[in-house]
């Protein structure tokens, strides 16, 4: 069974927060699964990339990767077989990356059992992932704002994709809400980012700056 989360100390920017990462228990065999989750266009992506810059080229797994036209949120078994139960083994996992233009799936990826491995995406919090995540970060974006700026980000050629994305999301996260559940709130800032306590964490006497 996957190690209970506990609650994490304030950390002061991406370094700090990286090495509070590493000292949590593992989750899923060998490994700390990261959840970095938030609504479309809210910056995930970019702030998994640099927290993974941080912990020195930590493995990412994209969900869009998992992910398909036809099972937008539905992957939770594809999941499962592929990435949680070789890594709860704590052997190499073999994911078939979706393909969005060809609209089929690649050929296998190897995700290495790393000691933090970062999974990204709009879902990675949902309850059928969270026992096996060292931590949640949830991407403190509004949704009408995420969304505005990921229609801007893919452009008119993906406005209807958008629109039945947008009515997805509604339903996944009204069924099956991730923000509740987060350990810490990441806003991004003309500055950087600020990291603060979620609803599942200890009062801190403060928000977290990076300046990067």
């Amino acid at each position: 069974m996957p190690t209970s989360r506990r609650p994490l100390v304030r950390p002061a920017g991406l370094t700090a927060l990286a090495d509070a990462l590493r000292a949590l228990p593992p989750s899923c065999g060998p490994a700390r699964l990261v959840g970095v989750d938030g609504h479309a266009g809210s910056g995930k992506s970019t702030f998994a990339g640099r927290l993974a810059e941080a912990l020195g080229g930590a493995p990412v797994l994209h969900l869009d990767d998992i992910a398909s036209h036809t099972e937008l949120f539905d992957w939770t078994g594809r999941m499962r077989a592929q990435v949680i139960e070789p890594l709860r083994r704590g052997a190499p996992a073999h994911y078939t990356p979706y393909d969005w233009t060809a609209r089929d799936f690649g050929p296998p990826r190897v995700l290495e059992p790393a000691p933090v491995v970062l999974v990204e995406g709009v879902g990675a919090g949902r309850r059928a992932l969270r026992p096996w995540l060292a931590l949640l970060l949830w991407m403190d974006l509004p949704p009408e704002e995420s969304w505005r700026r990921g229609r801007s980000r893919d452009g008119a050629d993906l406005r209807e994709f958008w629109d039945g994305w947008v009515r997805a999301e509604r339903r996944h996260f009204a069924d099956d809400p991730s923000r509740p559940f987060a350990d810490l709130l990441v806003r991004q800032g003309t500055a950087g980012y600020e990291v603060l306590p979620g609803p599942t964490g200890r009062p801190r006497r403060g928000p977290a700056h990076d300046s990067r």
